[in-house]
């Protein structure tokens, strides 16, 4: 529901959208699997609608006028299942936690690599870092975590150093920006790292895991660090995904807009897409995440989406806490595998 005053409610065993000139579309729960609803501001959803969510299970994300994801429907029954979350929070003294951040971070540097290889830039010395990574030990997670995440920033720092020289210099910026960027290509970027972190987070859900509870990431009050730990595995395809899409729209400074904002008293302008240029991107993503890759899923078929690989990652990782599986190895896309 991107466009403005549409209407989400429920009829006789149906989901309806009811849009801004009066026309209603009836989508049977019966005879068609919705997956997923998104629903923009300046639309509306009715109390029995929502319930009708929440009772079939269907995966819900609310977004500002942006696009940005800022909310999921939870049902009940996300959390009734206990024993994953604790063999989660054990392998935070059993060894697994140690493993397991080292794995979120090689993953992250087998991504960025191959991001990297697809352009013909300078490649990240992987043996070097796997070295060093795979060498470290400690009983202290904290101190792990600092040394890991110092590792994470050289690797990060190397990599956006090449990535943004592939961008117009009108739209270029000097470095990566995360929370409150005040330019259009850092805000691009974090508008996809969203949708990605409710992708992963409702992954998550799904598999029974603790999302505040992670290994890689610190944990804090008000950070999901188990989500952040995920994303590290598939920032890279959200960032070809908006290398590829600037170079086809020839993304360009005039695609901007300013707004000015108050955060804590302070103003500032900041960049943002156009409405109608977002409203194309937030579609061209979604799309992206339905891509097929050359992974295999984990009973058959040859191919799966992004998606439903984010999905099966979390169930192996699940099972990998569970002593269920020996090991646990995040699988890497081949970005030449990925079939838009």
């Amino acid at each position: 529901m991107d466009s403005f005053g549409s209407f989400l409610g429920r009829s006789k065993g149906c989901l309806t959208v009811r849009d801004k000139e009066g026309k209603v579309k009836r989508y049977p729960l019966s005879e068609n699997e919705i997956a997923e609803i998104r629903i923009r501001s300046g639309n509306v959803v009715s109390a029995g609608a929502l319930a009708t969510l929440g009772f079939w299970g269907i995966d819900t994300v609310i977004l500002t006028r942006h696009g940005n994801p800022v909310a999921t429907l939870k049902s009940f029954s996300d959390d009734t299942h206990v024993e994953t979350r604790i063999c989660q929070y054990e392998a935070l003294k059993n060894g697994k936690g140690l493993d397991v951040a080292k794995q979120f971070l090689l993953a992250k540097i087998k991504g960025e690599n191959e991001l990297l290889r697809k352009y013909g830039l300078h490649l990240i010395d992987y043996y070097r870092f796997s070295q060093a990574i795979k060498e470290l030990e400690g009983k202290d997670m904290r101190v792990v975590r600092n040394r890991l995440m110092s590792y994470e920033g050289k690797c990060s720092a190397q990599y956006f150093n090449q990535v943004f020289q592939l961008f117009s210099e009108s739209i270029r910026p000097e470095k990566r920006k995360t929370y409150k960027a005040y330019d259009g290509l850092n805000n691009i970027l974090n508008l996809a790292y969203n949708v990605l972190f409710w992708k992963v987070q409702i992954a998550l859900s799904k598999a029974r895991l603790e999302p505040y509870l992670g290994f890689l990431h610190v944990v804090q009050f008000g950070t999901p660090s188990l989500v952040c730990d995920f994303m590290e595995i598939y920032r890279y395809l959200v960032d070809d995904f908006v290398i590829e899409y600037a170079r086809s729209t020839k993304l360009s400074e005039r695609d901007f807009v300013l707004e000015t904002e108050d955060y804590g008293g302070r103003k500032g302008k900041r960049q943002y897409l156009k409405y109608n240029k977002a409203t194309e991107l937030s579609h061209k993503l979604n799309k992206f995440f339905e891509s097929k890759t050359s992974i295999p899923r984990i009973k058959r078929g040859t191919r799966q989406e992004i998606e439903t690989l984010i999905n099966e990652e979390a169930i192996l990782f699940a099972m990998y806490l569970r002593n269920e599986r020996k090991s646990w190895i995040p699988r890497i896309v081949r970005l030449c595998g990925i079939c838009y």
